[in-house]
């Protein structure tokens, strides 16, 4: 038996139905917004963890930055170790100019005093060697006694040579000690005799028996002289 359907019954249960048909819909569309909206919030999380101003994520153009400014300071480093390593040789090869200069100051200072040492000595030794006319000249003119014209002829001959001869002596910077009534001095007189005498000092010089010379500072020859003793009692 069929039972009998109202027509606005039915009209009222098709519009139940496509009512809730339409409010699933909605409620579909609205779990795919809600899901879109995740995928969005999602996407942005993940665009901000790889943004390069947070420093989580690399980017490979970076990447790239980083090895060129570590090739960059590698090669300062190596600049600067190159630089200080010719500093270094900068600094010994002028402490060697150094050295050499120093010791070719003191070579050329030596060499010039040896030099000059040297013309001083060759100076003495032939003023020596000519200290003994000076003393055959005096011996003659205290020994010889002129008699006539002619012998005091041949007197002024050699006594003008003798004058020549210490004239030039002079020059040169020859000078005679005088040691007699000095006070010995065994660095300049020779004591060849001692005599006791009360008349003079102990140690005075009383008699120059050969006359010394000096040039400048430097002794030539020692006089030899007769020494004051105090007398024995």
């Amino acid at each position: 038996m069929v039972e009998d359907v109202n027509p606005a019954e039915g009209s009222a249960m098709e519009d139940d139905e496509v009512s809730n048909m339409v409010n699933e819909t909605d409620v579909d569309i609205e779990e795919l917004k809600l899901e879109d909206a995740d995928i969005e919030i999602n996407f942005e999380n993940e665009f901000s963890e790889a943004n390069p101003e947070d420093g989580e994520a690399i980017d490979p153009s970076d990447a790239d930055t980083t090895d060129n400014a570590e090739s960059a300071t590698a090669t300062v480093a190596e600049l600067e170790a190159q630089i200080a390593q010719l500093k270094g040789q900068l600094e010994d090869r002028n402490s060697q100019y150094l050295r050499l200069t120093a010791d070719f100051e003191n070579f050329r200072k030596r060499t010039s005093r040896e030099k000059e040492d040297l013309e001083v000595q060759i100076k003495c030794n032939t003023i020596s060697n000519l200290l003994e006319a000076v003393d055959n000249f005096e011996r003659a003119r205290a020994q010889i006694k002129p008699q006539n014209e002619g012998e005091m002829a041949v007197h002024k001959s050699y006594q003008s040579v003798y004058k020549q001869l210490v004239e030039g002596l002079k020059r040169v910077g020859v000078a005679p000690m005088r040691a007699e009534g000095k006070e010995f001095d065994p660095n300049l007189h020779e004591a060849v005799m001692r005599q006791p005498t009360d008349e003079h000092a102990d140690g005075t010089v009383i008699e120059e028996l050969v006359k010394g010379y000096v040039l400048g500072e430097r002794v030539l020859r020692h006089a030899m002289v007769k020494v004051a003793t105090p007398l024995e009692d």
